[in-house]
């Protein structure tokens, strides 16, 4: 099975990078970015069936602005999840001995109690250790 969505075109196996939809109370067909998720009445449709679109007589294509380039994350992200990685592996450098299990002192979050874990509990990051 795979993940990407492919366009609605018959026998066009080519990835969609752009969405259809009919607002036909105001004869018009929309044409714009990949929706997050697929619609059952939107059309997803490739690079190349998004341009050779047309509309019925009478009607108008509203073509929203789209980058077609499929792109992967931005430096950003990529730099954004290192950081967090980098920071979740840093080891404790000092331990409350008045705060209570679970706890790693004044302002920080409790942690689950699983006996391999290691840093204050960030919600979805956590590190584990091998012992």
């Amino acid at each position: 099975m795979s993940l990407s969505r492919r366009c609605s075109r018959t026998a066009c196996d080519r990835p969609a990078v752009q969405t259809l939809t009919y607002v036909y109370a105001d004869q018009t067909a929309v044409l714009g970015p990949l929706a997050t998720y697929a619609e059952p009445h939107a059309y997803d449709l490739c690079q190349v069936h998004g341009e050779r679109l047309s509309a019925p007589r009478g009607w108008e294509v509203l073509r929203l602005a789209t980058d077609l380039d499929p792109r992967g994350p931005s430096g950003d992200d990529l730099l954004a999840l290192a950081d967090a990685v980098r920071d979740a592996a840093r080891p404790r450098t000092t331990a409350h001995a008045d705060a209570p299990p679970g706890h790693d002192g004044p302002g920080q979050s409790p942690r689950p109690g699983h006996p391999g874990e290691r840093g204050p509990y960030r919600g979805h990051l956590r590190v584990l250790t091998t012992d």
